[in-house]
C-alpha cells in the first residue's frame, strides 16, 4: 500500500498542464521543421542525383560543391549547430528561444540528412526506366516527375520517416538553448531540479512519438510500394 500511495503522490505531483504544453510545442517544432526540411531537402536530393556522374545533368563541379555543403552540415554535431546558428535564427525569427527559435536550426540540421537519403533512394531506381524515358524523347523534368520520383516514392517516404524520427531527437536537444518542448522540460525540471518523475514522463512521451512515427511511416511505405 505504501508503494502504491507513493506512486500516486508522485503522479499527482507532476504538472500535467506543463507537460501538455511542452508536448504541443514538440509537435509544432516537429511539424514546422519537417515541412521546411521537406521543401528544401527533397529538391536538394534530386539535384545531387541529377548532377552526379553519368546522370541526366551530370556536372562534377556542381555535384562536388553541393556534396561538400551537405557533408559539412551533416558533420556538425547538432548541439554545436544550435549555438552557431543563434545569430542566423535571430535574424530570421527575431528570437532564439521557444518554438520559433528552434525551427531554423532544426531545418538546417535535418535538410542535408534528408537530401542524402533522397539521393540514395533515387540511385536505387533502375537505370532502364530513365533510359526508356530518354528513348521516348522525354525531357529531364518529365523523367524526374513521371519516372524517377514515382519509382523512388517508397524510399523517399522511408527517408521522410527516418528524418522525422531524427527531428524528434533534435527537438529534445534544442532544450539546451531554451528551444521549448519536452526536451526543455526534461532539462529544466528533470535534470536541473532533480524531478525524476518529469524526466521519466518526457522520455516515455518521446518514445511513444517515435514509435507512432515509425508505424505511420511503415504503413505509408506499404501503401505506395509497387511490389
Amino acid at each position: 500500500m505504501s508503494t502504491t500511495a507513493s506512486l500516486l503522490q508522485t503522479v499527482a505531483a507532476i504538472d500535467w498542464t506543463e507537460i501538455a504544453w511542452a508536448g504541443s510545442d514538440t509537435l509544432l517544432m516537429l511539424g514546422g521543421s519537417l515541412l521546411f526540411t521537406s521543401l528544401l531537402g527533397l529538391p536538394l536530393g534530386v539535384a545531387l542525383y541529377l548532377f552526379d556522374r553519368g546522370r541526366l545533368l551530370a556536372s562534377p563541379r556542381l555535384y562536388g560543391l553541393l556534396s561538400l555543403l551537405v557533408n559539412v552540415l551533416r558533420s556538425l554535431p547538432f548541439v554545436i549547430l544550435l549555438i552557431v546558428l543563434i545569430p542566423f535564427t535571430l535574424l530570421i525569427t527575431g528570437t532564439s528561444l521557444g518554438v520559433a527559435g528552434a525551427i531554423p536550426p532544426l531545418v538546417v540540421g535535418a535538410t542535408p540528412f534528408l537530401a542524402r537519403l533522397v539521393e540514395t533512394a533515387l540511385h536505387g531506381v533502375d537505370r532502364g526506366i530513365v533510359e526508356a524515358g530518354q528513348a521516348m524523347g522525354a525531357s529531364t523534368r518529365q523523367i524526374v516527375w513521371q519516372a524517377l520520383l514515382p519509382e523512388a516514392l517508397p524510399g523517399i517516404v522511408s527517408a521522410l520517416t527516418v528524418t522525422a524520427i531524427t527531428l524528434v531527437s533534435y527537438t529534445a536537444m534544442s532544450g539546451v538553448i531554451g528551444g521549448g518542448g519536452l526536451g526543455d522540460l526534461a532539462i529544466r525540471f528533470g535534470y536541473q531540479r532533480f524531478q525524476t518523475e518529469v524526466m521519466v514522463v518526457t522520455v516515455a512521451l518521446l518514445l511513444i512519438l517515435v514509435q507512432a512515427l515509425q508505424m505511420l511511416g511503415d504503413w505509408l511505405v506499404k501503401r505506395v510500394s509497387h511490389r
